[in-house]
């Protein structure tokens, strides 16, 4: 029983990786080391996976076409839109949302979508880049 795990453990040691190593193959020893080897040509950089089609990443507001009838406040699962009762606007708060779309669904002017943009890491959830107003 303690050893039945053996054979899968080392037949995945063999195994080439399923993800893509981004954005150099190799961890480098030093930043600037790195920067120095890729502008004189002596490292690749390896080009990111492109997203599948319908892919659900950063949400994109076009303020022109909103009308504020709040449904996508409605229908938010986790109650990241909040509206802006002085703008009649809406403000969508990237760390608090799932990404489920069901926004971009509901929305009869079609002012929400979603971007392929999934790079959105950062150490403080009330960034600039994570609020989408």
């Amino acid at each position: 029983m303690g050893f039945s795990m053996l054979g899968p453990v080392f037949r995945q040691m063999f195994k080439k990786p399923w993800t893509n190593k981004f954005p150099a193959k190799y961890q480098p020893s030093s930043t600037t080391k790195y920067l120095e080897a890729v502008g004189a040509g002596k490292v690749k950089l390896n080009p990111p996976v492109p997203t599948p089609p319908g892919f659900r990443g950063k949400i994109i507001y076009d303020k022109e076409k909103c009308i504020g009838c709040k449904l996508c406040l409605k229908v938010c699962p986790c109650e990241a839109i909040e509206f802006k009762e002085k703008d009649k606007k809406i403000k969508i708060y990237l760390a608090r949302c799932c990404f489920c779309s069901q926004c971009n669904d509901i929305c009869p002017t079609k002012c929400l979508s979603m971007s392929n943009e999934f790079l959105l890491a950062d150490v403080d959830p009330y960034s600039k880049e994570l609020i989408v107003e």
